[in-house]
């Protein structure tokens, strides 16, 4: 599948990238405008003839059939037998979406509609808890229950006029015992979000959640809310139905923000701002369904996925968000990748004969220059690296400290590229005040490689909007990739088993069941974890 762009590869792999800014047009004809969006990816070594043979592959991997079987409602997640329609869930057009024969925007309406009634009778101050007006919320969930929100109601704080929102998501009783102690029951609302209302972190936090809330408050299902789509479950744990946000099963977890999932970004930037985050993730699909291939900005962003990935043999992306307020962006596109494409097998069953899905991770920029950039330049290994940066900050007055924001940026993907030779080295340590005699013993140490690729993704400002054309961007990326790559990018079999062996462990752990069954391994660690907790 891939032996024509590998043979281009192997040809042109020492040429240099800025080599190919010779021809004068290589940025502009490399690059995707959309207005308040713009994607540039001149600093790799796509040429013109790969380019072509890249959008070839797409082509015979049918991505246009795929992605229309997508928005049309076709069980593509042939898996579980599902559609994927979380592209429904920001349907702004008004045309009908189909599932199983049924149109499923009429419900999309209806809870949309319902969660935008409560979102207001919160932030309005009729909806209260025992001790007036709600003025925190804490988020339940795990996965796509927490990430997608967590992220989103980070990046967009500079929108922020409702309660205070936080997230537990960890097992682990420091998350949820650090997050409530601060708070107050009577003027706390919980949100507990698992598509089962059974998932066991979720549930777990819930129940310390519920008996935190007793000791102070008469009724304290009465703060409680749910998103979830087993009334019975949610009932049994006392949380009435008018309280209940459901979804369908053709949304995937990772894929959920758009919808009730998303309750508690609206919560804290209000129904109007939320309305426009859903506006720009439909303006994205919409230029993903419309747009060329070769102007197609998901297409290409996940044409140069695959390049790197797959012909090239750089395994790993580092996702580098100069904007802290993306702080949680890396770790959320994480996710969405590595659990979307982690696959080892194709749609059809059989071993995959290549890669699959990048190691995604990263860190927002400046930070991570002090911390793993050092490798990124002089390592071993060559880590594509994709830049974001907005050209304006939401504070007016921290200007200054936005151009130097913006100059890292764009330094550093300069410097990857252009890198510094011996020779340049040499020629700094002589013009510079060390006076150094060892200038030939120390210059390897400051050289840079060069030739080491980047794209960059500028926006405008970041605003619900925008926000709301990133995600979708990466989400229609990730599936683009899954196509050509012959994968169920909506899935996640991988996940179940370490469950499956968590709870017959918590059985043991909690004197249940015997610990013979288990490896020696397994078998020794109980042991000493035993033996610790009486030091």
């Amino acid at each position: 599948m891939f032996t024509k762009l590998k043979r281009h590869w192997e040809a042109k792999s020492s040429r240099s990238i800025i080599s190919l800014f010779d021809d004068p047009n290589r940025a502009v004809e490399f690059s995707i405008d959309l207005g308040d969006l713009f994607f540039d990816y001149s600093k790799t070594q796509i040429d013109k003839k790969c380019r072509a043979e890249l959008l070839q592959l797409a082509n015979l991997k049918a991505v246009e059939q795929f992605r229309s079987a997508m928005f049309s409602g076709e069980k593509i997640n042939k898996t579980e037998d599902r559609s994927v329609l979380h592209v429904a869930l920001r349907n702004k057009s008004g045309s009908k979406i189909f599932s199983d024969g049924e149109n499923v925007m009429p419900k999309i309406s209806d809870t949309l509609a319902k969660m935008r009634a409560f979102t207001k009778s919160i932030r309005d101050g009729e909806f209260k808890g025992l001790g007036g007006n709600i003025t925190d919320v804490v988020n339940i969930g795990i996965g796509g229950s927490d990430l997608g929100p967590f992220m989103a109601t980070s990046a967009l704080a500079a929108f922020h006029t409702g309660p205070k929102c936080h997230f537990v998501s960890n097992v682990d009783g420091a998350q949820i015992h650090d997050t409530l102690k601060g708070l107050d029951p009577k003027t706390t609302l919980i949100i507990v979000a698992s598509k089962t209302f059974t998932t066991t972190e979720t549930m777990t936090n819930a129940r310390t959640a519920l008996d935190w809330m007793t000791s102070k408050v008469v009724n304290p299902t009465n703060q409680f809310v749910a998103v979830s789509n087993s009334i019975s479950n949610t009932k049994a744990f006392g949380i009435p139905e008018e309280r209940v946000f459901d979804f369908a099963d053709w949304v995937g977890g990772r894929y959920s923000i758009w919808g009730p999932i998303g309750l508690s970004l609206m919560i804290a930037i209000g129904e109007k701002n939320f309305d426009q985050f859903l506006e720009g993730a439909f303006e994205m699909d919409q230029h993903f369904q419309e747009a060329p291939m070769e102007t197609n900005m998901p297409i290409m962003l996940a044409l140069v996925g695959i390049w790197h990935n797959q012909i090239c043999g750089y395994h790993t992306r580092a996702v580098l968000p100069y904007e802290q307020r993306l702080s949680k962006l890396p770790a959320y596109l994480q996710q969405l990748e590595m659990e979307s494409n982690g696959k080892n097998v194709s749609t059809d069953g059989k071993k995959l004969t290549y890669d699959s899905g990048a190691i995604v991770w990263g860190e927002p920029g400046t930070n991570g220059q002090h911390a793993f950039f050092q490798l990124i330049h002089q390592g071993t290994r060559i880590i594509p690296c994709e830049f974001m940066v907005g050209a304006a900050c939401a504070e007016s007055y921290l200007t200054d400290h936005h151009d130097i924001l913006v100059a890292n940026c764009l330094a550093q993907s300069e410097a990857l590229m252009l890198g510094l030779s011996m020779a340049e080295v040499i020629e700094r340590l002589k013009l510079s005040q060390e006076n150094r005699t060892d200038i030939g013993s120390i210059a390897a140490h400051r050289v840079f490689p060069g030739n080491r690729p980047s794209t960059t993704l500028v926006y405008s400002k970041l605003s619900p909007k925008i926000l709301g054309k990133i995600i979708a961007l990466y989400e229609h990326r990730v599936f683009v990739e899954g196509i050509i790559l012959g994968i169920n990018s909506f899935d996640q079999w991988g996940v179940e088993l370490g469950k499956v062996l968590a709870e017959e462990l918590t059985e043991i752990i909690t004197g249940e069941k015997s610990k013979v069954s288990k490896d020696g391994s397994t078998q020794m660690l109980l042991s000493r974890i035993e033996a610790y907790k009486n030091l």
